[in-house]
């Protein structure tokens, strides 16, 4: 596997776009488009959040029916969530305006949007927009990129990556893009993440991968603690690499899920780091637990602790508020046990062991703490599992991004 440069259009047949249709933003591109030349297969997952967007209403019933998909349609500024009938009537009308500009079936349009909760969407700039981006689509790196920027919210980097690996003598790529800095929490995140591929796959093995690799990646993030009303994350696949068909969990369908993996663990990660305000990427490691649950709560609880994530944005080794995140989680442990370690591109120290803190040089743990990304690598010392869970610090700036982000 190696990783190239690109996105959503690194994969062959596939073609993006952005236009600035001024649904929010006045300085910016605000909508996006995915489209592939051929029909794709479409795996899917979505929020668990009760209050669904209209767009993933939409997205939902697409996906679930087995139909083929030739297009996606984004925009960023109004999320299109809890706006009733007319909300799911502007997901009708912005796939019959792509349907009329690209010359496809509107069944075959999937829609996203992410902003601000309650507004309805201006379907005159819509429809202005979708007529943008059918006429400026083409295949180049440079246009998958326009299109992941053009999905930003307060995000204040683009999230894309392609990889090529090769899948029964054929050479396959995978690629991506995301956004997501708010709103962020597991099952399933909050985000916007559309990855293609030109693998050839059938859906039941597409949805059978991303279901599985979901878990290990966007559901071990957090940024807020808050899950959205519309997360969803699409796969396409149009088969253009012409490999032999996957419809069975056999060695190819294992290289593609490493390459699944690879491409939503660096988006996942990528969307951690970038949390609201955020200065610092948190990973947790929960090693030698007793089981995969296990550790996947510990993981998480440490990440999701606004204690700890305070203590990470100060540089403040208090180890007590990793060891009290973990003891609220719900998963049983012996506190007794732990080992804690804080590590970064800066060294590792030890400020831990057997649950008693230890006698440690504050400069050097201060040093390490002010990195880019730390680790907090938990040794609970029961068995052989693991997990890995990414968060971010918290910061003044996430309260004043979110006080006024309507307005």
């Amino acid at each position: 596997m190696r990783q190239i440069e690109g996105g959503v259009t690194a994969a062959k047949g596939f073609e993006a776009a952005a236009a600035a249709a001024q649904i929010k933003y006045k300085d910016r591109t605000d909508m996006a488009l995915v489209y592939s030349e051929a029909p794709c297969r479409a795996a899917g997952t979505f929020t668990s959040n009760l209050v669904k967007a209209a767009c993933v209403k939409w997205d939902m019933e697409i996906v679930r029916s087995g139909k083929d998909v030739h297009a996606v349609i984004v925009n960023s500024g109004i999320a299109n969530a809890c706006t009733g009938e007319e909300g799911f009537r502007c997901c009708e009308e912005t796939a019959d305006a792509a349907a009329a500009a690209l010359a496809i079936p509107a069944d075959s349009v999937l829609v996203g949007s992410t902003g601000v909760i309650g507004m309805q969407l201006p379907m005159d700039r819509i429809r202005a927009g979708v007529s943008a981006l059918a006429k400026a689509k083409g295949a180049t790196a440079e246009h998958g990129t326009a299109a992941a920027q053009a999905i930003m919210t307060t995000d204040t980097v683009k999230k894309e990556i392609a990889v090529t690996f090769e899948l029964g003598g054929k050479e396959v790529t995978l690629g991506g893009m995301t956004k997501g800095s708010g709103m962020i929490h597991p099952n399933m995140c909050t985000m916007l993440g559309f990855l293609t591929t030109d693998a050839a796959i059938s859906k039941e093995m597409l949805q059978k991968a991303l279901s599985a690799d979901v878990q290990d990646t966007y559901n071990m993030i957090s940024v807020d603690g808050d899950t959205s009303t519309n997360d969803t994350l699409i796969l396409l696949a149009n088969g253009l690499a012409g490999n032999p068909e996957i419809t069975e969990e056999n060695e190819d369908y294992r290289t593609f899920l490493r390459a699944l993996n690879y491409v939503n663990t660096y988006l996942a990660r990528k969307m951690a780091g970038d949390g609201e305000g955020a200065t610092a990427l948190l990973t947790a490691k929960v090693i030698r637990a007793q089981t995969k649950e296990q550790a996947v709560t510990l993981s998480r609880s440490i990440i999701t602790s606004n204690l700890t994530k305070a203590m990470i944005f100060g540089h403040d080794a208090n180890f007590g508020r990793v060891l009290c995140a973990m003891g609220y989680s719900g998963a049983s442990f012996d506190p007794d046990r732990v080992d804690l370690t804080f590590e970064s591109a800066a060294g590792s120290i030890r400020i831990a062991e057997n649950g008693r803190g230890i006698p440690f040089d504050e400069e050097e743990a201060k040093k390490i703490l002010s990195e880019e990304e730390v680790i907090i690598v938990a040794d609970i010392k029961m068995g052989d599992a693991q997990a890995t869970a990414w968060g971010c610090d918290l910061t003044y700036d996430y309260v004043k991004i979110n006080a006024d982000y309507r307005s």
